[in-house]
């Protein structure tokens, strides 16, 4: 490869964002243009929390449900790509050269906040994945250091994918919005302002976004704020490109960020 394989961060929302998000699923899909075929997926959820960072081996990994009470559809459908073993080792190895002590898991399934927006990037499902652990009550620094440990993967033709929320406060949501109302003011003042330091490259300001406006309402708990941290390690000083699909449930916002080499900007037009 003459590049270097991009990093992602989506916003995954509710579990059926397959069905009731349709420019967030456009959003995804527009991404994946703009990504070149990885050999791999490294995919880290913000559901998927363990003592220390942790990689499945598993070989054919499993679509996780782990949600009740929504649409039936939801239930039957399946993510099934294989998986990659070899990743996992690799990612665990990266870890250790940083000083960062890793472990494997031998069979940890896909869960929703990776299955969802893999089908609608990679709806044929035949790129090997594995999933990566968050740290259980590590912090932003700590995702950070992560991410600044796996970038090589980058130069071995791996994604780096990263799911978690932008907002994600549930005492905000509107479960019965459609969409088409004014998202909840709050809400959309933090993901203005996390829009502007990743734009600046602002990864100090970030650490500490609880002081933001609205940070520490937009986050209840952290862990769907990490994963955003370990992209933005990975990316390190690269170019990020903005994507803005409208608000889900009045108050998940649902942007997107792709890091790409500076030398390679998306046309604004492009962009969601």
């Amino acid at each position: 490869m003459s590049k270097r394989m991009p990093v992602v961060f989506v916003s995954h929302g509710a579990p059926d964002a397959l069905l009731k998000a349709p420019d967030t699923v456009a959003a995804w899909r527009e991404m994946s243009r703009h990504i070149p075929q990885p050999k791999g997926i490294m995919v880290v959820s913000a559901h998927w929390e363990a003592q220390q960072p942790t990689a499945s081996l598993a070989t054919a990994p499993e679509t996780i449900y782990d949600f009740s009470g929504f649409s039936p559809e939801l239930y039957r459908m399946k993510y099934p790509t294989q998986g990659a073993p070899k990743l996992a080792e690799r990612v665990i190895s990266l870890l250790s050269d940083a000083g960062i002590k890793g472990d494997l898991n031998p069979n940890r399934g896909l869960d929703h906040g990776a299955w969802v927006p893999l089908t609608a990037m990679f709806p044929n499902a035949d790129i090997p994945v594995t999933q990566l652990s968050l740290v259980r009550n590590g912090n932003a620094s700590t995702h950070l250091e992560i991410g600044k440990a796996l970038a090589p993967l980058r130069d071995e033709d791996i994604l780096i994918l990263t799911s978690g929320a932008i907002t994600h406060n549930f005492g905000w949501l509107n479960w019965r919005a459609d969409g088409s109302e004014t998202p909840f003011p709050k809400a959309q003042v933090f993901g203005e302002w996390v829009a502007d330091q990743i734009d600046l490259h602002s990864a100090a300001s970030l650490l500490n976004y609880r002081r933001a406006p609205n940070g520490a309402e937009s986050h209840p708990t952290e862990e769907h704020f990490m994963p955003l941290f370990v992209a933005l390690g990975a990316a390190n000083a690269d170019t990020p490109s903005r994507y803005r699909p409208r608000f889900t449930y009045g108050a998940l916002s649902m942007d997107a960020y792709l890091w790409q080499d500076s030398k390679t900007e998306i046309p604004a037009e492009e962009i969601a």
